[in-house]
């Protein structure tokens, strides 16, 4: 999506660009400088273009990057940064909204003999079987039939150049399948809450497990907490003393 240049220069104007906003609970301050020396995954060098496009989507969605709500991913300096929400952005808001009702999701097989094609639960399959999709319901309060979703696997798997699979693609292919089509059903059935968010795992140029997941820290930002003070101890009483008061006056 192409940014307007002036209202760039517009908000950069502004305060350096700072943008506030409310996250949960959570005052929310982001500036360009802040994107670029703490939230770029990936090692490589963003443009002031990615940058706007990443605060923008922070703020009109309210998430916190700091906590791994939201990622600005770069592969060197050619390829486009991507931006994506981290993996349990998705399940908070689903939560959140009343008319949510759970969900469930798993894979689909093929036995390779047979040929036939079935839905799992869960992740785990047998030998015997191929994997060949993910599917999940999500299930709406007034709704009859829940939102259904099914990918398949060769649609969305992560690959390097030789075709071999990558990364979590290639140690937990099942898990990642499955994450895709929860994600999608989730999106779909609350398109307010989740419309325009997309999970890491629906990239298959982002390699998911080097996305850092410890909160991110930035000097200067959190205040120390005061050190408590130690209690009063009550004060000895010399019964000695006591008693000679009482005896001599």
């Amino acid at each position: 999506m192409a940014v307007n240049n002036s209202l760039m220069k517009k908000t950069a104007a502004q305060g350096d660009g700072i943008v506030t906003y409310m996250a949960g609970n959570e005052e929310i301050r982001l500036s360009p400088e802040i994107v670029k020396r703490y939230l770029v995954s990936g090692g490589g060098n963003v443009t002031d273009q990615e940058v706007f496009m990443f605060l923008q989507m922070c703020r009109t969605q309210h998430l916190n990057p700091f906590l791994r709500e939201a990622y600005c991913i770069k592969y060197g300096d050619r390829s486009p940064a991507t931006l994506v929400v981290g993996k349990e952005t998705f399940m908070k808001r689903a939560r959140r909204n009343p008319d949510y009702q759970g969900s469930e999701a798993g894979i689909i097989v093929r036995d390779i003999e047979s040929g036939e094609v079935k839905e799992v639960p869960g992740t785990v399959f047998v030998k015997g079987q191929e994997l060949v999709g993910g599917w999940a319901r999500v299930y709406i309060s007034g709704l009859a039939v829940p939102s259904y979703i099914s990918v398949p696997f060769n649609e969305y798997a992560g690959r390097k150049s030789d075709g071999s699979l990558n990364g979590m693609w290639a140690s937990k292919p099942a898990t990642m399948i499955r994450k895709v089509a929860l994600l999608q059903a989730l999106r779909e059935a609350f398109p307010e809450d989740m419309g325009g968010l997309y999970g890491a795992e629906e990239i298959n140029t982002v390699d998911v497990e080097k996305l850092p997941e410890a909160p991110v820290v930035v000097p200067g930002t959190v205040v120390e907490k005061q050190p408590e003070k130690e209690p009063e101890q009550p004060q000895e009483v010399d019964e000695a003393s006591e008693a000679e008061k009482a005896l001599f006056g």
